[in-house]
């Protein structure tokens, strides 16, 4: 059922069509500013426009998916922290008291936090939405973190946690993760993805010691000599170095493409999910817009890969979706600036003033 699912949403999922970029692009051009003016903020609106279809986009309702899983290769000493703290920190997002509660109250933006995989018991609390598969990956220094059919189960959990996101009204999307060791995973991904040397993508993660980096770039070596021969697809990839709230990310991107949302891109992690969402559909592409760079060493290749610059470059690398909350209002200001600001004709300003507002910039 799960591959049906997949299979189905991935035929779901078209290209914006150009025409309404250009719709967008020609409507710009009217509004009371010089052409160009606002910079970024006029490519983003151009996008919603083209997602939606609509030369009035509305961006008021947005939500941010935080997915949690563990995984095997925490036994390999690749993290400074014991697992047991994904389920505490799991219990932290549903009390409201971690860094991607603070800053999604600011953004006015809603959270829901799904359990894909937790090993340890998580206190049983309100608000969580328990999805697990396993009680974490297998430790892929030795074998895959999980079948194929784990995997294409991950994938399923993202695509009706995007389903759910689409149904609830949301138009703008975020996702975030939590899991003690999935920078590693993340970091074997992106060697593949991107023909890197996995020493060149793996970084300190929650903040590891140099001896603890040691343990993390050789299991990250190990994995990719051991497994990347026997990968022919982006759900073998996923089985077989990937972790399962990364596979729900990666099903949240495709969930979210197929529903016509747009979707806001966290850090490292979150990136090399999308990363793998655009192997099983390029069109993934289209509806994606980076919230923010992460100091982590593998999140530049993967932005290049995807061909995205980020919205924010805050020397950041918390993850939890912490990236895509802040970058909300700045979508929010796009969307508003292109469907409230007069057009030079409503404003009653002269063609001539135009155009000396355009070369007094």
């Amino acid at each position: 059922m799960s591959t049906e699912h997949l299979k189905s949403t991935i035929e779901r999922i078209q290209p914006v069509d150009p025409s309404w970029i250009e719709q967008a692009c020609a409507r710009q051009l009217q509004l009371t500013k010089p052409p160009g003016s606002l910079g970024r903020l006029e490519e983003i609106a151009n996008r919603m426009v083209a997602i939606q279809q609509t030369l009035s986009p509305s961006v008021a309702h947005a939500r941010i998916v935080v997915f949690a899983a563990d995984h095997g290769v925490c036994a390999e000493g690749v993290n400074p922290f014991p697992q047991a703290v994904t389920a505490q920190m799991v219990a932290n997002y549903l009390r409201g008291g971690a860094g991607i509660n603070a800053l999604a109250r600011v953004a006015g933006v809603e959270l829901e936090i799904v359990d894909v995989g937790v090993a340890h018991p998580i206190p049983e609390m309100r608000g969580l939405v328990c999805c697990a598969i396993a009680s974490g990956t297998r430790n892929f220094c030795q074998e895959p973190a999980m079948t194929r059919e784990q995997a294409a189960a991950a994938l399923s959990v993202g695509i009706q946690a995007a389903e759910r996101t689409a149904a609830a009204g949301c138009t703008l999307a975020g996702m975030g993760e939590m899991g003690i060791a999935n920078t590693t995973a993340a970091s074997a991904l992106t060697a593949v993805l991107t023909g890197r040397d996995p020493a060149t993508v793996t970084g300190r993660g929650t903040g590891a010691d140099e001896a603890c980096m040691v343990r993390k770039r050789s299991a990250v070596e190990r994995a990719v000599a051991l497994h990347k021969s026997h990968i022919y697809d982006p759900l073998d990839l996923l089985a077989r170095l990937g972790g399962f709230e990364i596979g729900a990310m990666c099903g949240f991107c495709l969930g979210a493409a197929a529903n016509r949302c747009a979707v806001l891109v966290d850090g490292f992690i979150a990136t090399a999910a999308t990363a793998l969402a655009t192997q099983f559909c390029a069109n993934v592409r289209d509806y994606l817009i980076a919230a923010h760079r992460s100091t982590e060493p593998g999140h530049a290749p993967l932005l290049e890969l995807l061909g995205q610059a980020p919205l924010l470059d805050l020397g950041m690398r918390l993850g939890e979706g912490t990236g895509a909350a802040l970058a909300v209002p700045v979508v929010r200001a796009a969307v508003e600036a292109f469907t409230t600001m007069a057009t030079f004709e409503s404003a009653g300003v002269s063609e001539a003033a135009r155009e000396a507002d355009g070369h007094a910039s």
